[in-house]
């Protein structure tokens, strides 16, 4: 085993699909930001990676708080009707670029990865390179309402069809401790009020096994009820929802002092356990033959 990777307490951060619900990451990285915890990697799907960007990028909370306080669905779309969709997300890529500026994302402050998915072959697209307002609009398109982006010869939507909350991709980064942020994880659903809330909801729970599953590999899981938000347009109760990302991520941290002080512990365990039972034999037949060497030179 690589010792490096027994030692790694480098932090990298999921950031969870899930609307105008995103605003929570804000709170949660606002938490991460009091308790002086240092963001190494982070990883973004649909709001998730438009947060995770803005992030990576070294905009502060507050300035990432003012974007995002007037935004709504309809402020980051325009209607472009289209045989593979309705709408354009021409206006989330202008924010971007006005906030950020037309940049890399291998340029960005804290290493990114953005997730999207092919819709020719289901595969999952990480972006760790090219345009971030690209990467985050194909990342954000919602099959059937978004059209499609089509970069590099692929199609393009929405990267919460593979993994809504990209655990994985953070840990292929070189995260040794992993901190996800799940939108409204609770496994109970807003009653529908118009057509994009019955998407949502046939979209979250097709996705919710999996991501489930995904989760699990988080040291830390910040999971948080959001049945009662909206998925397009959450101007009104920002602040509320910014405080329920940031209450749960600081209730959840405490484990992340329990992880600084028990991590040596925890390794030597691990240690103990890959010598044991095979390899303290091998260890003492060394020492013996050494010891023979000895005997011998001393002769």
């Amino acid at each position: 085993m690589d010792m490096n990777s027994l030692f790694n307490t480098k932090v990298g951060v999921a950031l969870g699909g899930g609307g105008a619900k995103g605003v929570a990451h804000i709170g949660v990285l606002k938490a991460l930001e009091d308790v002086n915890i240092k963001v190494d990697y982070v990883a973004g799907t649909s709001v998730g990676a438009m947060v995770a960007t803005m992030y990576a990028f070294n905009l502060s909370i507050e300035t990432i708080s003012n974007i995002a306080r007037d935004l709504s669905l309809a402020q980051i779309t325009t209607f472009k009707l289209n045989k593979t969709g309705f709408f354009s997300a021409d206006p989330l890529k202008e924010i971007l670029i006005e906030h950020l500026g037309d940049v890399k994302i291998e340029d960005a402050a804290i290493p990114l990865s953005i997730i999207a998915t092919d819709l020719n072959t289901g595969e999952e697209v990480i972006f760790t390179q090219g345009s971030v307002a690209d990467a985050v609009c194909a990342s954000a398109s919602i099959p059937g309402v978004y059209i499609p982006v089509t970069l590099n010869g692929r199609t393009l939507v929405d990267g919460g069809i593979v993994r809504n909350v990209p655990v994985q991709p953070v840990k292929s980064m070189g995260a040794g401790v992993i901190i996800a942020s799940q939108l409204g994880g609770v496994g109970v659903y807003e009653k529908p009020k118009n057509v994009l809330d019955v998407m949502r909801n046939a979209f979250d729970i097709a996705l919710s096994h999996r991501t489930n599953e995904e989760v699990k590999e988080a040291d830390i899981l910040i999971s948080m009820d959001l049945k009662d938000f909206s998925i397009a347009d959450n101007t009104e109760r920002y602040d509320e929802l910014f405080s329920i990302g940031y209450k749960t991520a600081a209730k959840k941290l405490t484990k992340m002092a329990w992880y600084r002080k028990t991590n040596i512990f925890l390794y030597i365990g691990r240690i103990f356990c890959l010598l044991t039972p095979f390899k303290v034999p091998q260890i003492f037949n060394c020492c013996r033959k050494n010891h023979r060497v000895t005997q011998n030179n001393e002769v």
